[in-house]
């Protein structure tokens, strides 16, 4: 869980943040690039879900899966929700909507290496 891919994860997330929360604040709507970079990052988001959920079946098992397991789903199912969200509201909302969701993203990431760095052993 933790390594590079989290690292790239959370700036890329942090970046789209900053490019959103300005769009927003010049009352810009979210346009088909913005509407596509959340895409790919949540392609990143996909990968990195898969391979802590294959690490959960390499054996070292985190102390409470069922909360790891409910950060993996809210993880993986976050930014996609918002890209519709905003896609919805094609004003300057659609973009605050995206530069939130993408403030959440390092969070949640950074909770999956905290709950993953306790294994019940």
């Amino acid at each position: 869980m933790n390594g590079p891919l989290s690292v790239v994860t959370i700036v890329a997330a942090l970046v789209l943040a900053a490019w959103y929360l300005l769009r927003s604040a010049l009352n810009r709507a979210p346009s088909r690039l913005d509407l596509l970079a959340s895409l790919v990052l949540s392609a990143v988001v996909a990968v990195l879900v898969v391979i802590a959920v294959v690490g959960l079946f390499d054996g070292s098992r985190p102390s409470d899966t069922a909360t790891f397991a409910g950060y993996l789903i809210t993880t993986i199912a976050f930014v996609p929700v918002a890209a519709y969200l905003a896609r919805l509201e094609p004003t300057r909302w659609g973009s605050l909507i995206l530069g939130v969701a993408c403030l959440v993203i390092p969070v949640l990431v950074l909770r999956l290496q905290q709950i993953a760095s306790v294994t019940g052993a």
